[in-house]
């Protein structure tokens, strides 16, 4: 039945979904058009939010640019490309490929998101040199995983509304994990995704005549690599050859995680995901030319990141400043009662999330008009604040922004998968909000 729902979908986003550059495009404009309409703002005053906030994200755009590359270096060495190899063997059929690639998405991305993001893709592509299936019904199972991060364990709102000394610390104090990432209804909800995600993205599969299939080789090395062995004269290609300098760096890295994780207590965050990847992968390539071999593969796929990131930190900021964001959460919070404000907050976030594509930021213009509805309706706040974690997760499943490193490491357009994320995005919308209004 999904297969016939999502069929005329998919060809509708083929045909009219342009690339993720042209889309945020439109969005820059459509934004600026409506801080001057809705809001009144002159057309400079909306430049001018644009301007100033067009490069606040260029620490995350590396980082994010580093999930891509430091994850591409980890799966492209031996030893992880014969355990996704070992673990894709498990499928046997399309079906089974579907329902794996989404479990195995599921479970990474509630440990944490830029781990989910990687692990997905990597493991999408593994399993496509194993079994004969749609690729980018693969892929968009995947990138599915994604909708449960800000219910894991590096769900940002949840804990910062857990941290001492948070912005909203006087209006609400410290809520605890207990209430929020382990709390019943959350809970509840992960449980039931965990098992309709993968019957969804299976019951979606495409008869083979629609079907889109990749040529395994395709993911095959273009080059082998130089040899560790090679003899040379020259002092330095020994210095690009030496397993010893790679061991003894990645060592050093790999020591440093030890003292942060074991005796400082360190949680695991994007930096952390990242340095990991990193001298894992310095160690798993063995020497410095395998590394840098593997690292010119993975810089090609990072241009969408480089480019459109600064575009959406504009949006932002216009979102932010002008008052756009405000008036959207005002405008639900009007309408809601202490019972259906979870349900308004998620709703509201999703629209929010279109443009202002981040967990952290969305919560700072988002906080100061839900928590003190939440208080003054005498709605759960714990609940309030999980549905707008729900509701910047969910959208997500649309939102080309964090599908680019997926689509860069897969080989894909956005256009390819977005078909079968706008089936996921209606079904799981109706489950979350059945979940934050009744469970």
């Amino acid at each position: 039945m999904l297969a016939n729902v999502s069929k005329p979908l998919v060809k509708l986003v083929d045909r009219y979904l342009p690339d993720p550059y042209i889309f945020v495009l439109m969005l820059s404009l459509m934004v600026l058009a409506a801080a001057v309409i809705i809001e009144g703002k002159t057309p400079l005053e909306a430049v001018n939010y644009w301007g100033d906030g067009f490069w606040s994200l260029l620490s995350f755009s590396m980082q994010m640019l580093l999930v891509l590359i430091t994850g591409f270096m980890l799966a492209s060495s031996p030893p992880v490309k014969k355990l996704l190899n070992y673990i894709a063997g498990f499928a046997k059929s399309a079906s089974q490929a579907i329902i794996l690639v989404t479990v195995v998405s599921l479970i990474a991305s509630w440990i944490n998101w830029g781990f989910g993001l990687v692990v997905g893709a990597l493991f999408a592509k593994a399993l496509a040199c194993k079994v004969r299936v749609d690729y980018r019904l693969l892929v968009a199972s995947a990138y599915s995983g994604f909708l449960v991060w800000h219910a894991g364990l590096a769900g940002s709102i949840p804990l910062t509304i857990a941290t001492p000394g948070h912005f909203s610390e006087s209006d609400i104090g410290i809520i605890a994990t207990s209430d929020t990432i382990f709390a019943g209804f959350n809970l509840a909800l992960l449980a039931i995704l965990f098992v309709v995600m993968p019957l969804v993205n299976r019951l979606m599969l495409p008869e083979e005549q629609d079907s889109v299939y990749v040529d395994p080789s395709k993911f095959t090395d273009n080059e082998e690599q130089a040899s560790e062995n090679q003899a040379s004269e020259r002092p330095a290609d020994k210095l690009e050859n030496s397993r010893l300098l790679a061991w003894s760096i990645g060592g050093a890295g790999l020591m440093y995680l030890a003292y942060y994780f074991f005796a400082n207590s360190g949680s695991l965050n994007l930096n952390v995901v990242n340095f990991l990847f990193l001298f894992l992968a310095i160690i798993l390539h063995q020497t410095p030319r395998n590394f840098l071999n593997s690292l010119n593969e993975a810089i090609k796929g990072g241009a969408g990141i480089v480019i459109q990131f600064p575009f959406y930190a504009g949006i932002m900021a216009v979102m932010m400043q002008s008052g756009l964001a405000q008036s959207i959460s005002e405008g639900f919070v009007s309408i809601a009662s202490a019972e259906s404000l979870p349900f308004f907050s998620f709703i509201s976030a999703g629209i929010i999330n279109i443009f202002v594509p981040s967990g952290g930021g969305q919560w700072a213009v988002q906080a100061p008009i839900m928590l003190p509805a939440a208080e003054a309706l005498g709605a759960d706040v714990a609940r309030v604040a999980m549905a707008v974690a729900w509701g910047d997760a969910w959208t997500n499943l649309i939102q080309p922004f964090w599908a680019l490193p997926v689509l860069a490491i897969a080989g894909l357009k956005a256009r390819d998968i977005m078909g079968f994320c706008l089936v996921q995005l209606i079904i799981t919308g109706i489950i979350i909000s059945i979940g934050l209004s009744w469970f």
